[in-house]
């Protein structure tokens, strides 16, 4: 679900995989603030963990101020909050800006135009 994909092997406890996966979908733009995540024991069928797993998941999530829960309804994504801290933040900018130059260079497309076109792309909101 959501292409979760958890190591189970690794050194990291589940519920912490979890919750940086969910961290990277939002921050990727594959949740969006205000959606819902999957109820608890579906998530946890889908991933074949025990659903106190996903619970710890969603209480950590909580408590950074990433998704909040509404009694009943579900636990949704928080508004205008970002999931990484700013040493992520470089990283994921780092990571795509390496990809945008490497792709300039192949079409040999100047700095100059790249640098332009991103400026009209955050202007425009992109």
């Amino acid at each position: 679900m959501y292409g979760i994909k958890l190591n189970f092997d690794g050194g990291m406890p589940i519920y912490l995989q979890v919750v940086n996966q969910i961290k990277h979908l939002i921050a990727s733009r594959r949740l969006q603030p205000g959606s819902e995540l999957p109820p608890i024991r579906k998530l946890a069928q889908s991933l074949l963990v025990n659903p106190n797993t996903v619970v710890k998941a969603y209480k950590e999530l909580e408590r950074q101020g990433i998704v909040f829960t509404k009694r009943g309804t579900g636990t949704f994504i928080s508004e205008g909050h970002s999931p990484l801290n700013k040493k992520e933040q470089k990283k994921v900018i780092g990571s795509l800006a390496g990809q945008l130059v490497t792709q300039a260079k192949l079409l040999n497309i100047p700095m100059a135009e790249i640098i332009q076109e991103i400026e009209k792309q955050f202007k425009e909101g992109a």
